[in-house]
């Protein structure tokens, strides 16, 4: 199956390595708009080698994601954490509006905080392919995941989870 191909299933992921959503990126740029400005977004955009944003509509290589955030964390040592962290938020926010269905997020929050985590663990762990790529995802606890071999940190090295702590929108 192409990389163009507007779905993608797990089976896809397996035999075409390399493939991340592209909200990797989508969430990033508008963060980083807001931050550092157009132009400079724009630089970073040049120095990734990403000539346009990706379209929404299909996987892209987790290769292109990993040199924009690779390029924000050199330019942004300190900003890069937080920028990532609020891209972050807006991408759950982003699958909680359109790709949790309502009944289910119903259901969840009918739940006790226990059993709705280990429920909401058990669909991210099956839609991994989705943001972890060629890495490896793991449910630690089901309010803690771990990507190993995360493609867009993959040779690098931090004593911490680089978006840690967590920025509130207002420390942007």
């Amino acid at each position: 199956m192409a990389a163009s191909s507007k779905w993608r299933t797990s089976e896809d992921a397996q035999r075409t390595s390399g493939l991340i959503g592209p909200n990797a990126i989508l969430q990033l740029l508008p963060v980083m708009t807001e931050v550092m400005g157009p132009e400079r977004t724009a630089r970073l955009l040049r120095d990734a080698e990403i000539s346009r944003a990706p379209d929404g509509l299909s996987m892209i290589p987790e290769t292109e994601a990993a040199r924009l955030h690779r390029s924000l964390r050199r330019e942004q040592p300190d900003l890069a954490p937080r920028m990532s962290t609020e891209a972050g938020t807006r991408t759950a926010d982003y699958i909680l509006a359109h790709r949790i269905p309502k009944p289910v997020q119903w259901v969840l929050r009918l739940l006790p905080a226990g059993p709705a985590a280990r429920m909401l663990a058990g669909a991210i762990d099956r839609h991994a392919w989705t943001f972890a790529g060629s890495g490896q995802f793991r449910i630690v606890t089901p309010w803690t995941f771990e990507i190993a071999d995360n493609p867009l940190i993959r040779g690098e090295h931090s004593d911490r989870c680089i978006s840690w702590p967590p920025a509130t929108r207002s420390e942007l």
